[in-house]
């Protein structure tokens, strides 16, 4: 039996804040197989995000247990999380989270130069040719429309290979024209590399792209539907 590349067993969140505490998460427990893709959808305030923050690493479960590639996140210190990022993991935003001060080129090669490839340069403006953007190398993001900003965070997030691509509503910020050619880019860049996508949106015509859809409420799984990609 092949290890799934995400599980989660029974893990919750809480964050602290100015009201106190606060249950974010309650028992999730779920698993993504190798090079599938999963949709979470829900009402704003359901933890699609959240869960999506502790598969990446980017938040630390309150209990239960979050694995990747078979490493356990919460054991990990905060150095090893951003290594293990760099080297296995794929983050795209609703916000590109873009640097203002480099060009496309630069922001799309600095996960690589980080990751110590010499070629750093040349892969980074291979990915731009593949999102389209290849004669936008060296415009600045306020430069670019936001389309053309998130695809060259699509070309970033993707030109290091991940084993796993993270996408929290990627289009949410895009028209509908847009942002149907980013879902076409996202879905064309896993199915290239052979990543395992998991992707945050509000859209149920998007989700059901994916391999399975899982519905979130008030921090739980509401339910659990497996659809035919389109």
């Amino acid at each position: 039996m092949i290890d799934p590349v995400l599980s989660l067993e029974d893990v919750h969140l809480a964050l602290d804040g100015n009201a106190g505490r606060v249950e974010i998460l309650h028992g999730i427990t779920l698993e993504v197989e190798k090079g599938q893709s999963l949709g979470l959808i829900g009402p704003s305030g359901s933890g699609k995000s959240s869960l999506l923050m502790l598969m990446g690493g980017l938040e630390r479960a309150t209990g239960g247990t979050v694995m990747a590639l078979g490493q356990d996140l919460g054991a990990m210190s905060e150095d090893a999380l951003a290594r293990f990022r760099r080297d296995h993991m794929g983050v795209v935003f609703q916000s590109f989270h873009l640097i203002p001060t480099m060009t496309a080129l630069e922001n799309v090669a600095t996960p690589l130069e980080l990751a110590g490839h010499r070629d750093a340069f040349e892969r980074a403006a291979a990915e731009l040719e593949t999102v389209g953007l290849a004669q936008r190398a060296d415009h600045y993001p306020a430069q670019m429309s936001g389309g053309e900003q998130q695809r060259v965070a699509l070309a970033r997030a993707s030109a290091p290979r991940p084993h796993i691509l993270l996408a929290d509503e990627p289009t949410g910020n895009l028209d509908e024209k847009n942002g149907s050619a980013i879902m076409d880019l996202l879905f064309g860049l896993r199915d290239r590399h052979g990543a395992t996508l998991v992707l945050v949106t509000h859209s149920p015509s998007l989700a059901a792209r994916c391999d399975r859809v899982v519905r979130l409420r008030d921090g739980r799984v509401d339910e659990t539907a497996r659809e035919a990609a389109e």
